[in-house]
């Protein structure tokens, strides 16, 4: 089974995210010279039917699957899904110019034999090249990307038994990368020579991907996310983790929750992504970030973004790739506001299909 890691294509594509917490999927058009937020949903997905990303339940999955798509209510059925970062090996290597798709195709297997610790024929292996090399005219730079067979097999088979067919297979961090670049023009100068950190706090893990002028610098995974919480939550006022869940989302708790379990939670994530930029500061040759954007269900706690900005000495924001993109009248935009930051990956999967 040959999956293009990181080939364009272009027939409407619906992105699908599938997260610790939740099926997500973005459905985009063009509007013009503008793109349209067509459709979107956000399935709950049974507790540890995914865990550390991978699919620990793919019956459960390929259900949700089904049921976000058919919430959807979208005809289109390819799909664009993403792996997360830590199930991909990415390397970027340089190679001579001028070469054929399949001399290229020798070169990658060769060079990705010394970086791949699993044999060749155990793994999904893809390459992009990405334009000429700064420091060698002669030469392109190519970026690698392999990943376990079963991990990719795990995500198109949830996809497939939901009657969809996955014709993209990305990295989570690629996705949010694409993202980016929609919300990279709300920030001052287009965010031009600006280091941006995105900080995505998801259900059990922050990822924390640094960029800069459009190229990844650094990226990074904590465990750390709102599942922590619900806990905070169940342990307080004994409660369910069903009920603790489910009061974080509607409200509902006593007073004592927003000074005694709320601010105490905050605090701990905003010490958390000063710590994050701490080792991107030690290993690399930046001490500064002129920008946090916060993402995933975390990131609409209100008031959360004054926090972080005021721990880390940053400027905070809450990440809406939607926010100067036209809506078909079915979206709700209130609710749009809530989710957004949760849809970041989503969104930048359902960006592939306006590839080149």
């Amino acid at each position: 089974m040959k999956l293009d890691f990181l080939k364009p294509k272009s027939p409407p594509l619906i992105g699908v995210d599938i997260s610790t917490s939740a099926v997500k999927m973005v459905e985009l058009v063009e509007a013009g010279k503008n793109l349209s937020l067509e459709r979107y949903v956000i399935e709950p997905l049974p507790k540890d039917a995914v865990s550390d990303g991978n699919i620990a339940n793919l019956e459960a999955v390929g259900e949700a699957v089904k049921r976000a798509h058919r919430n959807l209510g979208s005809r289109v059925r390819n799909v664009a899904v993403a792996l997360p970062s830590a199930a991909v090996i990415t390397k970027k290597i340089t190679v001579p110019a001028g070469q054929t798709e399949s001399e290229l195709e020798v070169q990658v297997e060769t060079e990705a034999n010394q970086y791949i610790p699993f044999a060749l024929d155990e793994v999904n292996l893809d390459f992009q090249v990405i334009g000429q090399s700064a420091s060698t005219p002669d030469e392109v730079e190519i970026l690698i990307a392999a990943s376990r067979k079963e991990k990719v097999e795990d995500r198109v088979a949830a996809i497939e038994s939901a009657g969809l067919k996955a014709l993209v297979m990305d990295v989570e961090s690629f996705a949010t990368q694409a993202a980016f670049e929609l919300i990279e023009k709300q920030l001052p100068n287009g965010g031009a020579e600006q280091t941006v950190a995105v900080v995505d706090v998801g259900a059990a893990m922050m990822h924390i991907n640094v960029i800069r002028d459009g190229q990844q610098i650094y990226t990074r995974e904590q465990a750390f996310g709102g599942n922590q919480l619900t806990t905070d939550i169940q342990r307080k006022f004994s409660l369910s983790a069903e009920e603790a869940e489910a009061a974080k989302r509607n409200g509902g708790l006593p007073d004592s929750y927003e000074p005694e379990v709320l601010q105490p939670f905050m605090d701990l994530l905003a010490l958390e992504i000063s710590r994050a930029l701490q080792f991107f500061f030690t290993s690399t040759q930046y001490n500064a970030v002129d920008h946090i954007l916060l993402a995933g269900g975390c990131s609409v706690i209100q008031g959360l973004d004054e926090v972080v900005a005021s721990r880390t000495q940053v400027s905070t924001m809450i990440a809406n790739p939607f926010l100067n993109m036209t809506q078909s009248s079915r979206i709700k935009t209130r609710q749009l506001l809530v989710d957004a930051p949760s849809l970041l990956i989503a969104c930048g999967l359902a960006l592939r299909r306006f590839d080149p």
